[in-house]
């Protein structure tokens, strides 16, 4: 009985492989893609929830572990871990193959998230969102490398779609659960908060399920050294940036820590590129790759379209929540615009690039929306701003966003070998993280250094046209600007002491929207040189598959140079071959290889290149050389 049922369970486990394998030619079926891409999706939603929802309660946890002031460390750590690990992710699944990484990524988020739950402080806390930063990196990156594994260029855009539903629901489900779970005391005896990270583990162990009963796309091992010196340098040069650009606003940008930060930083960049160069195609981040120009540029326009997105997915709903004096939930809610705009803009610009293959225009005009709406809200956005005169340029902002996630991802894919798929999609996905953490780092620190200044204006200004404001303002019930760690006091106020409070904060967050606007033109400037290549009808299997054959087969190769010797003699310009007998001791290397290969043909009992050829036919040819 036992044998019987071990028998009966392998027949299982064999049934499932055979069944969403590829075909002999390496393509899978519609119905194979979207099973496999179902199982995607789970584990990117497990990552792209987390994010929403801990950043909704991550001051109720920082209260909770009595940490406020250290609150930033659980981000950074998280940051630092997922932004390292996406090109390790990458390039050792380019060489051991995606299942096992994809399936390790899930595995280390779950474990971090059951750590974060545990967690009794902040310390602890930071300890275990690097833990879970480990598994991020992976999540993304490597499912878009997959969807590049089974789905030719020409149709991957209309796939990677689902993609960014997914990233939509979770901008909406996120703040609403963060907010649901931060406001319990306790639940089932834990608190509250510490649900935001125990539900991970059931969706964790859906999505490990899901993968691995459906993923399993073959693979064939290379042998190749490990780029652990560039892995170290990379660590080296890009851990200090992470750490300034979190915290370099705190400690001040030009303070002796963030000097020595700059200085670790920049001598490990060197050393980095010094080890890139000496690993050569073995390297974590062939610099080779470079000197294309779809790489080059879809990773400059990364960083800068990364930089410039973040603006509005970061301002807004600061704004919402201070100067309309939402909650989070409810700010996550009033997004709801502008994630239907991403929907909008990645499914429509997906399905056009499948039914055209043109995929250079998408990012130049989703660069002019993304310009033109960061420059209308600076410009709309104001203390009374109705939330409604708000919602066309967070849609037109939103398709400008979609139009920006997939091109540069489908460009790059679509130029590299299809060897290095995973390495080259991580990139994209590193330096578009880069950007992003840049950008928030650059904004939120002339928001902050601006905001004292604007503030103090604007209660001056309404100080002198109002009496009661003044009064507040004398008898200290209302400060100038001082300390604004915490704006939760401005909801507490009288409107007309709250206005000018509003009316600054508006004046700053417009000066950080067109420095927003001004990162999207460039990405816009940027783009114009990304090549439009033709996009390939053949999925990264297919094409591995193909390219391993024509390496391994003599008679392919031979037939390709037939083929081009053909194409060379019936060309009226084209130089005549070497006159030369069978005899002549001079004889060219093609020459040598035709008639070795005529050889092998003939010791097989089949008739070699040349005898095959019609008699009337070499003495045509006989003919024209001698005229």
């Amino acid at each position: 009985m036992t044998q019987t049922s071990r028998t009966s369970a392998a027949e299982r486990r064999d049934a499932r492989v055979a069944a969403s394998a590829p075909a002999e030619d390496g393509g899978f079926t519609h119905r194979q893609i979207l099973t496999i891409i179902a199982g995607l999706m789970v584990a990117m939603f497990l990552a792209a929830l987390d994010q929403t929802v801990v950043a909704t309660a991550i001051r109720t946890i920082a209260d909770d572990l009595q940490g406020y002031d250290l609150q930033a460390w659980a981000t950074t750590a998280f940051l630092i871990t997922s932004t390292i690990s996406t090109p390790l992710y990458g390039k050792l699944s380019d060489i051991y193959g995606r299942r096992p990484f994809y399936l390790f990524a899930i595995g280390a988020f779950v474990v971090g998230s059951v750590l974060c739950g545990l967690a009794d402080s902040m310390y602890q806390l930071a300890a275990y969102r690097a833990v879970q930063g480990i598994g991020a990196g992976g999540l993304m990156s490597l499912a878009l490398a997959i969807i590049g594994d089974i789905v030719p260029p020409r149709e991957r855009s209309r796939y990677q779609g689902y993609f960014m539903a997914v990233f939509g629901t979770s901008s909406v489900l996120g703040p609403v659960i963060g907010g649901f779970f931060a406001g319990q005391d306790t639940l089932l005896g834990l608190d509250g908060w510490r649900w935001i990270f125990m539900v991970n583990v059931p969706l964790g162990a859906l999505a490990f399920a899901a993968v691995f009963r459906v993923l399993h796309l073959p693979h064939e091992r290379r042998d190749h050294r490990i780029d652990w010196p560039g892995a170290l340098t990379l660590v080296t040069s890009i851990v200090p940036l992470l750490v300034i650009a979190e915290q370099g606003r705190i400690w001040g940008w030009t303070s002796t820590r963030a000097l020595v930060c700059y200085a670790i930083g920049a001598v490990g960049l060197v050393l980095f590129l010094l080890a890139e160069r000496a690993y050569g195609d073995e390297a974590l981040l062939p610099l080779r790759l470079f000197r294309n120009r779809s790489f080059s540029i879809a990773t400059a326009g990364s960083v800068v379209v990364g930089a410039g997105m973040f603006g509005g997915l970061l301002l807004l709903p600061q704004y919402l929540q201070i100067v309309h004096g939402s909650s989070a939930t409810v700010a996550g809610l009033q997004m709801i615009p502008l994630v239907l705009g991403i929907m909008i803009g990645a499914m429509s610009s997906g399905i056009t690039i499948s039914k055209t293959g043109k995929y250079r225009v998408f990012p130049l005009a989703g660069t002019v929306l993304m310009t033109g709406a960061l420059v209308s809200l600076s410009f709309v956005v104001g203390a009374e701003t109705s939330i409604w005169a708000l919602v066309p340029f967070m849609v037109l902002l939103g398709v400008g966003l979609g139009f920006n996630f997939q091109p540069a991802v489908l460009a790059v894919q679509n130029a590299v070998p299809p060897s290095e798929m995973g390495v080259a999609t991580s990139s994209v996905t590193f330096f578009r993280q880069m950007g992003a953490t840049i950008g928030t780092a650059a904004f939120l620190s002339v928001l902050f250094s601006r905001l004292p200044v604007d503030i103090e204006e604007s209660v001056a200004t309404a100080a002198a046209s109002d009496p009661r404001v003044a009064e507040a303002l004398q008898s200290g019930q209302l400060p100038a600007g001082g300390d604004l760690s915490d704006t939760s006091f401005v909801q507490d106020l009288p409107s007309f002491l709250a206005l000018p409070f509003k009316t600054g904060f508006s004046n700053s967050i417009d000066l950080v929207f067109l420095i927003a606007a001004c990162a999207a033109a460039l990405g816009f400037l940027v783009f114009l040189f990304l090549p439009q290549l033709a996009l390939s009808d053949k999925s990264g299997i297919q094409a591995r598959q193909a390219a391993s054959q024509t390496a391994g087969d003599p008679d392919a190769e031979d037939a390709g140079e037939q083929a081009t010797q053909a194409v060379g003699a019936a060309a009226p310009t084209s130089t005549p071959p070497p006159a030369g007998r069978p005899g002549d001791a001079a004889v060219t290397k093609g020459e040598g290889h035709r008639r070795r290969h005529a050889g092998r043909h003939e010791a097989h009992g089949q008739p070699s290149g040349l005898a095959s050829v019609p008699a009337d036919h070499l003495r045509d040819v006989a003919g024209r050389r001698r005229d």
